[in-house]
């Protein structure tokens, strides 16, 4: 947990609860470990974590007072960290509503939810999020672009890191991609291959001796 999470995510309301569970005073000590921090910096640990990913969650929020969470995705490593209080990505053309992109018109606020299944861990980041369309800036835009993606890309978000946790692992459910399956198989797949060519050259010399006179 960075230092300035507790002081966004514990409002009063949040904090009334923890007492009432019994957490607060965990949670204070915390918080108070964080007066006069002056940022909350992404380690290394958060940038390699965030390099490998395919995919996250992102909530806005609306000028309703709504939330809104819709999932993003591309190939590994379309999350890119720019430095260390900023992580940005090519925002892919989808089914044309421009919610999330809408509401950052009215509210910059955003969350992200990074999700490694396999390892069962998440990485929950709180941030002001600024949209750049690929007209305005294609530079920038061609430095968030894996060229080897198909996809329209219509802008570039840029997050401004202002705190996040690391989630506790418990009920995470392991989920696997295809390449990931393969590759968790792949030892598997040829030990397969290694006997089924054994078993058939064992077959032919059975076959071979029972047809000696």
């Amino acid at each position: 947990m960075s230092g300035h999470y507790g002081d966004i995510a514990f409002t009063p309301g949040v904090a009334a609860v923890q007492t009432k569970r019994g957490s607060r005073k965990f949670y204070a000590r915390h918080q108070a470990r964080a007066v006069g921090a002056t940022s909350d910096r992404l380690t290394d640990a958060e940038r390699a974590f965030l390099s490998e990913r395919d995919g996250f969650y992102l909530a806005t929020v609306s000028e309703s007072g709504w939330p809104y969470v819709q999932y993003r995705g591309g190939p590994p490593g379309f999350l890119k960290v720019i430095d260390d209080k900023t992580v940005g990505w090519a925002d892919f053309r989808g089914n044309l509503q421009y919610v999330s992109a809408g509401n950052l018109t009215g509210d910059d606020r955003v969350s992200l939810i990074v999700m490694d299944y396999p390892h069962q861990e998440r990485l929950k980041i709180f941030g002001h999020a600024r949209a750049v369309d690929a007209e305005t800036d294609p530079e920038l835009v061609a430095t968030l672009v894996d060229p080897r993606y198909d996809a329209v890309v219509e802008r570039a978000v840029l997050v401004t890191v202002a705190a996040y946790d690391w989630n506790c692992r418990q009920h995470i459910v392991p989920r696997y991609t295809a390449e990931e399956v393969q590759e968790l198989t792949g030892t598997l797949r040829h030990a397969l291959d290694a006997y089924q060519v054994e078993n058939r050259e064992l077959r032919n010399c059975c076959t071979a001796r029972n047809d000696r006179p």
